[in-house]
């Protein structure tokens, strides 16, 4: 595909920009020709990112409980991941030709990572001091369990930028995502999944949360996950939940059997719905960044003098509470960041500078993600 590319993103029947009924469809123009295709069935090749992994030496301390783990036989290729942004939480990644996918020998974190709070982080931790660490997550997992969709908390396109983040507490690696269909899994037993991850994916050993269960119907627990992985030869990792200290008085959290006062991302959820930023930034252990694609030009953006506006059916993730966030940055393309205030109404999401501000040079690249990270809460 060309280097120079233009994206409009059209929606139809769509709630505040998240498609509920029917397919959201991307429409890549490449000079004369034009192709159109589900994201669920590609990835936007021009603005995928790609993840190296480098082999990691093992290291065998930790404060949580562990069975032993192998060391490998041998480093192999480093994986490669690929990623592409959606809307939807659970579309599909499909990887490029040639893309090396594989966890052989790794070290892999077990859970649904949606907001990649400091929870995740902590797994992703634990799991580099014995090897490579790699999240394992399920695709198409609404899809089968017929749930309505709903917009990721990060967007595609920014989770290689938070696994990066991650890589100080990793011992300088930066973790790897390996998607499985869910489809594939649903109907395993406890014992049949364990036997996937020894024997079909070879993996190395699993860190998983104390809450952690798999398995058909959520059958297993941690302590048959550590039972299954001894008799199969991959160690086991069980890491204490990360909890939540701030527990925010203005954000009411649904009590429920799972909810024990631990960082989750319902948590985040909550807290962006409530407007409450500096509580979404403690859950997350960064800033939130919002993202969303600049409509083609001479569409549906709108420049003023000081401020540029844009559809919600641009954005790429969740978005916090409608309203007005003065101390937020925007970001073109991850660069060139800007002080300014972010106005969410019920359609739209404008963003407001201080200064005089060209937006034609600002937005001079034809092929453009928008960021907003947001530093204070409503106000």
């Amino acid at each position: 595909m060309a280097s120079r590319c233009k994206i409009s993103l059209h929606l139809k029947n769509c709630d505040l920009g998240f498609c509920a009924n029917s397919p959201i469809r991307y429409f890549i123009s490449t000079g004369n020709h034009i192709s159109s295709f589900s994201s669920s069935l590609k990835p936007y090749r021009n603005c995928i990112h790609r993840i190296s992994i480098s082999k990691l030496s093992t290291s065998s301390s930790s404060h949580h409980h562990r069975i032993g783990f192998k060391k490998p036989k041998s480093a192999g290729k480093s994986p490669t991941i690929t990623d592409c942004f959606s809307q939807q939480e659970d579309d599909r990644e499909v990887p490029l030709e040639g893309d090396v996918v594989s966890v052989a020998g790794g070290i892999v974190a077990l859970g649904k990572f949606d907001a990649l709070h400091v929870g995740h982080r902590e797994l992703a931790i634990q799991a580099s001091k014995a090897g490579t660490p790699f999240l394992l997550s399920f695709v198409g997992m609404a899809e089968v369990l017929g749930w309505d969709p709903r917009a990721p908390v990060v967007a595609k396109c920014d989770r290689k930028r938070v696994f990066n983040s991650w890589a100080s507490y990793c011992n300088d690696v930066a973790p790897a995502e390996f998607s499985v269909e869910f489809s594939s899994i649903r109907h395993l037993s406890p014992r049949q999944f364990v036997e996937k991850l020894s024997k079909e994916l070879g993996v190395r050993g699993v860190v998983a949360g104390e809450n952690y269960r798999f398995g058909y119907k959520a059958a297993g627990d941690v302590t048959e996950l550590v039972r299954l992985c001894e008799e199969y030869g991959i160690g086991a990792n069980i890491v204490s939940s990360v909890m939540d200290t701030t527990q925010s008085p203005g954000i009411t959290i649904p009590t429920n059997t799972k909810e024990r006062g631990q960082v989750s991302s319902t948590r985040v959820r909550h807290a962006l719905a409530g407007g409450d930023m500096k509580y979404v930034s403690e859950l997350l252990g960064r800033k939130h960044r919002l993202k969303f694609i600049l409509p083609e030009q001479g569409a549906t953006l709108n420049k003023g003098k000081n401020r540029i506006s844009a559809p919600k059916s641009c954005l790429l993730n969740l978005q916090p509470k409608d309203g007005s966030y003065g101390n937020c940055f925007l970001l073109v393309d991850d660069n060139n960041m800007l002080p300014c205030r972010t106005v969410i109404d019920s359609t739209h999401i404008h963003i407001e500078s201080d200064g005089n501000v060209s937006w034609n040079e600002v937005l001079s690249q034809d092929c453009r993600v928008i960021s907003i990270e947001f530093d204070t809460s409503l106000g």
